[in-house]
């Protein structure tokens, strides 16, 4: 098997895609089953739970950069790159604080479609960062995050009582389909593949640097 081949999005996200899928299931069963809070937290969000698949972003995204540097599809220029992943990942802190200073409600809807269209711009601006491990990520990313919006469809029409069906605080109340179009499918779809993207890219330069001694 050539570098090249061993590197191809599809190849190198399948194990890690397997990974996420079964910690997906493991922290849905603990919920359900109502073990420790700290690491299966039924809060809205998730509640910083120790079982969860956002801390695997940071390693799989180490992972991602390590294996494209040592295949020689490195970034170039690492400051080049860096840099354009801090303003990607930058730019919905800012966001968020020119909403508020507008006096726009974290919980409004109009403040929600702010932080999606915001994170769209960002991935767009940190896919340009690294190409290469911008479109792995991508692609993990998605792996990653259409199971949870799936679980998150099942758990709202079978009010299971996980965070994956609870809604945030003052959140109003609506129809199911609804209910997951907001808080499950355009959430992730958007702002978790932002996240996946950015903060991975964040930690694969780090390991590239590291690779490039």
């Amino acid at each position: 098997m050539s570098n090249e081949e061993s590197v191809r999005p599809g190849r190198l996200i399948m194990v890690p895609a397997i990974i996420t899928l079964a910690v997906t299931l493991l922290r849905l069963v603990g919920e359900l089953q109502g073990w420790s809070p700290r690491f299966f937290s039924k809060e809205a969000g998730g509640g910083g739970a120790i079982v969860g698949i956002s801390w695997l972003v940071l390693i799989f995204g180490a992972w991602f950069g390590w294996k494209l540097a040592k295949a020689g599809q490195g970034p170039g220029a690492i400051g080049r790159a860096l840099g354009l992943t801090i303003l990607a990942f930058v730019l919905l802190p800012v966001v968020g604080f020119a909403a508020s200073a507008l006096g726009m409600g974290q919980q409004s809807f109009s403040t929600f479609a702010v932080y999606v269209v915001a994170s769209i711009v960002g991935l767009v601006v940190g896919l340009r960062a690294w190409p290469a491990l911008g479109r792995t990520l991508f692609a993990y990313a998605f792996a990653a995050r259409i199971p949870v919006a799936l679980v998150m469809l099942a758990a709202i029409l079978g009010s299971w009582g996980t965070h994956y069906d609870v809604a945030p605080p003052d959140f109003p109340a609506m129809a199911p389909l609804s209910k997951w179009l907001l808080i499950g499918l355009l959430p992730q779809m958007t702002i978790w593949i932002w996240f996946t993207v950015v903060v991975g890219s964040l930690f694969g330069i780090l390991a590239a640097a590291i690779a490039k001694r």
